[in-house]
């Protein structure tokens, strides 16, 4: 008999599936910081894959697709192992926040440190007792700050089998990505451990298509690590994105967008105005480049030097 899998303390035997607690810290109230761990282990022997939101705690909608695939029993797989994790800030979760109580980001304190802020602790847990027991991570992401980003899978093209993932995945756009010092993915790269960022939509409010193509890829991913015998076919060409461009707000003003997000833009289009709130001048926004709308500021208010809009450069 094969040797149980061990979280938290807890065997997970085959065939078995597993919810687990793993307390982090407590709050001043006595409120507990936990991770809410369920996983699911076939059988038969196979590879190990996590699937993991809220990151940020504000990044409902990655919360929200790991959510989904363990209520529809998505997780359960036909060989190997799955380990989900829907939430892994939960205090910026019921705060509404990106971050932790101290102001620090978890995806910039990994390895972690097991005395340091709640960041550093969430991030050693996950380094010591979740990385080394996997072979492939799928983390959810959104936008922030009023951003949406749309549907795209962030991987490092340098390295084959980082890109083969996300092929495979077949989001709308892979953009390539470099590893970010301290995050989560960079860590688990560094002990042979293959990780994609999905970003999908935008924090603190729900999007349907960004959590249909984030549910969808990730069963793309299971079916290709034989895990599952079906998955949906992509009803789109995945576009490859080397470079991209930011946009910037030239001046204050309300910002009004002529473009939606996922479009196609050629140089020098028109995509905006930049308006005077009190009914002056307007400002003519043109594209830098040609590409693809990846990401879009929400927020209609914007100062100088705010990010407007992402371009994906088209080849």
């Amino acid at each position: 008999m094969r040797a149980p899998l061990v979280i938290g303390g807890k065997q997970i035997l085959p065939g078995q599936e597993t919810r687990i607690n793993i307390n982090i810290a407590r709050l001043p109230s006595h409120s507990p910081i936990d991770l809410h761990i369920t996983v699911a282990r076939s059988e038969i022997d196979g590879p190990t894959l996590l699937l993991s939101g809220g990151m940020h705690g504000d990044e409902i909608n990655g919360t929200e697709i790991v959510r989904r695939i363990i209520e529809k029993d998505q997780h359960i797989p036909r060989v190997g192992t799955v380990i989900c994790i829907p939430i892994i800030n939960m205090f910026g979760f019921i705060h509404f926040s990106r971050y932790v109580p101290d102001g620090k980001d978890v995806n910039r304190s990994f390895p972690g440190n097991k005395n340091g802020s709640l960041a550093a602790r969430v991030a050693h847990y996950l380094t010591r007792d979740i990385i080394p027991k996997i072979d492939v991570g799928l983390d959810f992401h959104t936008g922030g700050a009023d951003r949406t980003n749309y549907p795209q899978i962030r991987c490092a093209m340098k390295e084959p089998k980082n890109q083969q993932l996300a092929e495979i995945f077949q989001p709308s756009f892979i953009l390539n990505s470099p590893f970010r010092p301290k995050s989560m993915r960079q860590t688990a790269a560094k002990m042979g451990k293959q990780i994609l960022v999905y970003e999908g939509g935008e924090s603190a409010r729900f999007d349907e298509f960004a959590i249909q193509q984030g549910i969808n890829g990730a069963l793309r991913v299971m079916k290709h690590l034989g895990m599952r015998e079906r998955a949906p076919e992509a009803p789109h060409v995945t576009k490859i994105i080397n470079n991209s461009s930011w946009i910037r707000a030239k001046t204050s003003g309300v910002f009004l967008t002529m473009v939606p997000y996922g479009s196609e833009v050629e140089k020098n289009q028109l995509i905006g105005h930049i308006s005077d709130p009190f009914g002056g001048s307007k400002i003519k926004i043109k594209s830098p480049v040609s590409g693809y709308v990846i990401g879009l500021n929400n927020n209609p208010i914007v100062h100088q030097g705010d990010a407007l809009m992402h371009i994906g450069v088209r080849k």
